[in-house]
């Protein structure tokens, strides 16, 4: 597979890679003049004991699934990782190489890189994917998640689950890192970049501008319109939500 310039410039992959490491630099989100810590090892690398309840519950329910588990945008595998420890077959993929390095190195026995917007895998061939990290709002438009949407239930069987999460607009403040608000009820947008000041002082690493469109589980359930899922059940945490997608009958 090509690496394309924005895997290339990847600034968060590279910071999960070093502290799998041992030789961690500076991560940071920017939005104009602002930056926030990039905090690796609490987003990406904490342990399950300090793990919120509700996403540990979430987990519990997709390790009592049967069937294989898909990891979309895995990151260093901390959530595929404790997955397959129970048993389950548990694939991750991640678009940054060396985010697939460090899951590689925590253990994870199948991850590979490949764009959650380019899924190649065979029709049917998983009974559960988790889309975490509130990567579903990457599809920038509601037509973008119907379409990722699609793709996920294609691969999926037809007993088939998806667990996603996004921020609730209606649950956050303007303080949230490149808030943008939007006029619609229950949507938001969210965009920043990230850079990555390396230990080896080597030039420090750029990302794009990333774009996340925020939306409450109500416009998520508009959003599922013209889809083969509905949403079956949403856990709510502080700012964040995770809805539980089933297929419609």
């Amino acid at each position: 597979m090509a690496i394309t310039a924005r895997q290339a410039a990847d600034p968060l992959g590279r910071a999960m890679r070093d502290y799998q490491r041992g030789t961690l630099g500076t991560l940071r989100y920017r939005d104009g003049a602002t930056t926030q810590d990039g905090r690796v090892a609490e987003y990406y690398f904490e342990s399950p004991e300090h793990w919120a309840d509700e996403r540990i519950a979430v987990l519990e329910r997709i390790a009592n699934r049967d069937g294989p588990v898909l990891d979309v945008g895995c990151g260093a595998g901390q959530y595929a990782c404790w997955l397959q420890e129970r048993g389950l077959e548990v694939t991750g993929i991640d678009a940054s190489p060396h985010a697939v390095e460090a899951a590689r190195e925590q253990g994870l026995e199948n991850a590979r890189v490949m764009d959650m917007f380019d899924l190649t895998f065979d029709p049917g061939r998983f009974a559960t994917v988790q889309v975490f990290g509130t990567q579903l709002g990457l599809a920038a438009s509601f037509a973008g998640v119907r379409e990722l949407l699609g793709s996920v239930a294609r691969i999926t069987d037809e007993d088939g689950v998806a667990v996603v999460d996004n921020y609730d607009p209606n649950a956050i403040a303007d303080d949230l890192l490149g808030y943008r608000p939007d006029p619609r009820d229950g949507v938001a947008h969210r965009c920043f970049h990230l850079e990555y000041e390396p230990n080896d002082e080597s030039e420090t690493v750029v990302g794009p501008t990333l774009h996340f469109l925020l939306f409450g589980p109500d416009r998520l359930a508009d959003a599922t319109i013209g889809t083969p899922w509905r949403v079956a059940d949403i856990v709510r945490e502080e700012r964040t939500y995770v809805a539980v997608l089933e297929k419609s009958a």
